[in-house]
């Protein structure tokens, strides 16, 4: 690029005027703003530094270059090259990162796009902060944001995901191209006699963005509506300001439906159900966001889940995360713990230790007391008839094809299945401790005593078992 072309070409400034229009109205930069200007040596990000270089005595603010080159393409340190030559061309400070990009969304799980967009987006912020910009701005134009308004769309994006780009973010990040169109851009480039880089993965059809950008957009121009780009920018832009509208009713929602209780965020299900369909939807994702840190990978499939939760019952989404309902409250399963296996012999006698579970359990016989005295609580203790127990029990943990009938019930059970109809969370139900006498389940600490070993009117002896620590 020649000196003469950057600096004193006053061609093309029809474009810069736009812009400067777009950054008033909406406020994107104040006097005195440090500008981190992103530039991938592209036409629209060539475009925007030449017109913020245009703009920025009006402004009174100052610019810096960033570059991240991700090392995916066989030019991609040529175009590093390419923005070394803009920084010497302006003066311009330059930071630049270089990452293998693909190696990274292999190591995390993520598509190259997504990976690519995460570690720029870092990286620019970690730069702005190192500097102290104010600023981060963007290349993306309107011509992007009806490419992502139809890339959403075909994947079936809500509200939110319609909303598309918005001019800024954070009061950091600025798109103050978001008003003007790609060919606008071509044109502003070619009457400033500016060169810029062609990435060629933008040709590839393999993305399905770049189909929509070859394919989809001028076929909509050509055979439906000339000014389909304006259009659906236009909605993009009422989307995004009715859904703004709509968030903060649903964070109103929220304070109402969400709570914090040993650092763990419930959502309470009546709350929940009290709500207009399309607001509980928007709670339930806030309730998500907040509970798992992000809504990565949640479908609209995943938030009606959640909603029709019913009580003790359990649901599993994305990243192997359990969602529960107990006592109308939905909350996040703490990831499973390891597997313990333990087996006592205990004579009743001594207080009992259940070293792996960190439990501690008494035994006392009592003679002579009338049903009515008894304090029951499953949770805590259980009463036995003594004279119906061999000792020494068997004190483990559940094994596969354990089977008893609990007290009350009509007939023996699965004990996997009485924990789960009882509401016995999954990561607890291969802990819990099975009281046994011979090889009969006498107790199972959070579940009723066994038919056969209950207190009953004839029981003369009662023999307590009780959870100390």
């Amino acid at each position: 690029m020649s000196r003469n072309a950057g600096g004193r070409n006053r061609k093309g400034l029809w474009l810069a005027a736009k812009v400067k229009k777009t950054i008033e109205k909406q406020g994107l930069l104040k006097e005195g703003d440090k500008v981190l200007v992103a530039c991938s040596g592209g036409a629209d990000s060539t475009a925007l530094l030449d017109i913020l270089l245009k703009l920025r005595r009006d402004f009174s603010v100052q610019l810096a270059l960033a570059h991240f080159n991700h090392k995916l393409r066989r030019n991609a340190d040529k175009d590093e090259e390419f923005v070394h030559g803009l920084a010497r061309t302006y003066g311009l400070p330059l930071y630049v990162k270089r990452e293998n990009i693909r190696a990274y969304a292999g190591e995390h799980g993520l598509n190259i796009e997504e990976a690519g967009r995460t570690r720029r987006y870092e990286f620019l912020r970690a730069i702005a902060a190192k500097i102290g910009a104010s600023k981060i701005a963007t290349g993306h134009t309107m011509t992007d944001q009806a490419e992502t308004f139809l890339l959403r769309l075909l994947r079936g994006s809500g509200p939110q995901g319609l909303a598309g780009i918005a001019p800024a973010i954070d009061g950091l990040i600025i798109r103050p191209l978001l008003e003007v169109e790609r060919p606008d851009v071509e044109r502003h480039l070619k009457a400033r006699g500016l060169r810029c880089r062609t990435d060629e993965s933008n040709f590839d059809r393999r993305y399905l963005r770049n189909r929509i950008r070859l394919e989809l957009i001028p076929f909509l121009e050509r055979e439906f509506e000339p000014r389909i780009v304006p259009h659906l920018s236009r909605l993009a832009a009422i989307i995004r300001e009715e859904d703004d509208w709509l968030e903060r009713l649903a964070e109103e929602g929220a304070r109402l439906a969400l709570r914090s209780r040993n650092g763990r965020t419930l959502l309470d299900a009546c709350v929940l159900s009290s709500l207009p369909p399309g607001l509980a939807r928007r709670v339930v994702r806030i309730f998500l966001s907040r509970a798992k840190g992000s809504l990565r990978r949640i479908t609209f499939r995943d938030v009606e889940s959640v909603r029709s939760l019913a009580e003790r019952k359990e649901i599993h989404l994305p990243g192997r995360l359990t969602l529960r309902r107990e006592k109308d409250q939905i909350f996040l399963e703490p990831p499973p713990r390891p597997q313990v296996r333990y087996e006592y012999v205990w004579n009743g006698k001594k207080n009992l230790a259940v070293r792996e579970l960190s439990l501690q359990f008494s035994g006392t016989k009592i003679t002579g007391c009338k049903k009515g005295d008894l304090r029951f609580d499953n949770d805590r203790r259980a009463y036995l008839d003594a004279a119906k127990l061999r000792f020494p029990l068997l004190v483990r943990n559940r094994r596969d094809g354990d089977r008893y009938r609990p007290f009350g019930a009509p007939g023996r059970k699965k004990l996997k299945e009485i924990m789960r109809a009882r509401g016995i969370p999954a990561s607890e139900r291969d802990r819990q401790p099975v009281f046994l006498s011979g090889d009969r389940i006498v107790w199972v600490l959070g579940l009723p005593v066994a038919e056969e070993f209950k207190v009953a009117r004839r029981t003369k002896e009662v023999f307590v078992i009780e959870k100390t620590t």
